[in-house]
């Protein structure tokens, strides 16, 4: 990599063998802040967050990295200088014969960012964008890699821990930082929701039924049927309805319906919090899978894989007394548990409470159907497992490829890699 002449060698490689190789890309930045181009010297013995990105970076995607420059830089004084520094590297092909219309579009995104940037796309060489891939598994979702100020990797992609925790509790985004926060964190509901009103439905211990899909059938049916047996066991039952990752179209229209029916459910308010509901949980999955903490023995990742796995079928649910989950299940599964309550479980459910009761059934009710389990992790992501065990049955998971389009939303949404269970023996 050291005969490689451009930016990134040099924040990758020890500063005092890349004087010589700098000296062409003396001025390679562009100061957001000064609006001006500027030397590599401000990243001289820094942490560097590498950010690299196609030009169709998201709004929200921006929106968190500009959280964590904030916020990074309000922990790190002026008069104490500054101990990170972001970087934004955009992956273009300079090659194209319609160049010019991407150059304007970099000069655009690049004007809206505060932090630093490479001055032209066309720094970032062909040998560069390869090792980016090879390494980092960057395909054109944006990646956040983390250097140590000699160069050396702190994290691959700060942006799960992120997600996860936000960036004053990620700070400073390295992978010790990351395994540190999981080896405290356990299967909770404040793993996956927060806010004012989940906050006083957890204080007050509540029961939580957290749900997706978006077959609206279903969606009614589990509603009423879930608050018809709160009412008969007289306990004090919450709903959150929390959308699809996908079908965008779909989605609103069960919000409409909920909103149109009065149906007695709370739901997220638009597309925007799903959206990132949805990227945490997929966040918690790769930042497990970026760790190697792959094994059946760790309940978080086994539950993760449980709601992807029921995202990508007809919905699930998720059913929590205060902090505590009790059941994450399919949504067939857990609205037959509902339903069976006056004839088959009412009993249980006087005897020793709704909680217990329900999980028994609901346990006695998947042992009887095991339906296919379908994984899928987009091609977009380029951080796509070599092997997975299946979270209802622990075997090793068959890979397949497919290719699929929703109608409804973008291609990195749509364009995924599936996996499924080999067929019991």
């Amino acid at each position: 990599m050291d005969e490689v002449h451009n930016l990134l060698p040099f924040i990758f490689s020890p500063h005092s063998r890349n004087q010589k190789i700098a000296k062409d890309y003396i001025q390679s930045l562009y100061d957001g802040v000064l609006k001006k181009r500027v030397s590599l010297e401000p990243l001289r013995w820094k942490n560097v967050l590498l950010l690299f990105s196609g030009l169709e970076i998201s709004t929200n995607e921006l929106a968190i990295v500009e959280q964590i420059y904030n916020e990074t830089k309000a922990r790190e004084p002026a008069t104490e200088g500054s101990k990170h520094e972001l970087v934004w590297i955009p992956i273009v092909d300079t090659y194209s014969k319609s160049i010019e219309p991407k150059l304007k579009q970099f000069g655009n995104v690049r004007e809206s960012m505060p932090w630093y940037s490479v001055y032209h796309p066309s720094l970032i060489v062909n040998q560069v964008i390869s090792f980016i891939q090879r390494e980092w598994k960057y395909k054109t979702k944006p990646i956040l890699v983390v250097l140590d100020p000699l160069g050396r990797v702190s994290s691959s992609n700060a942006f799960h821990m992120t997600w996860i925790w936000g960036s004053n509790i990620a700070y400073p985004f390295t992978n010790s930082r990351e395994q540190a926060l999981w080896q405290e964190e356990n299967w909770r509901l404040e793993l996956l929701v927060n806010g004012d009103e989940i906050s006083n439905w957890i204080k007050d211990e509540k029961y939580i039924f957290l749900y997706g899909g978006n077959e609206s059938e279903w969606i009614s049916k589990f509603v009423k049927e879930a608050r018809s047996v709160a009412e008969a066991t007289k306990i004090s039952l919450e709903m959150l309805y929390v959308g699809k990752s996908s079908r965008r179209k779909q989605v609103q229209n069960i919000v409409d319906i909920i909103k149109r029916e009065k149906l007695n459910t709370s739901f997220l308010q638009d597309q925007v919090m799903i959206r990132l509901f949805w990227t945490r949980v997929e966040s918690m999955f790769f930042s497990k899978l970026q760790l190697n903490q792959t094994n059946e023995e760790d309940q978080v990742m086994r539950e993760i894989k449980k709601l992807l796995i029921y995202d990508k079928q007809s919905g699930w649910i998720l059913l929590a007394r205060g902090s505590h989950i009790v059941v994450t299940g399919h949504a067939t599964t857990g609205l037959q548990t509902l339903e069976d309550y006056e004839n088959e479980w009412k009993e249980h459910g006087d005897k020793d409470g709704f909680e217990a009761a329900f999980k028994n059934h609901y346990a006695k009710l998947s042992s009887r159907a095991s339906p296919c389990s379908k994984f899928e992790v987009s091609a977009e992501i380029g951080e796509t497992p070599e092997k997975l065990t299946c979270p209802e049955c622990n075997r090793h998971m068959h890979v397949f490829t497919s290719i699929q389009c929703c109608h409804d939303g973008k291609i990195d949404e749509d364009f995924s890699v599936s996996t499924v269970t080999p067929p019991t023996i």
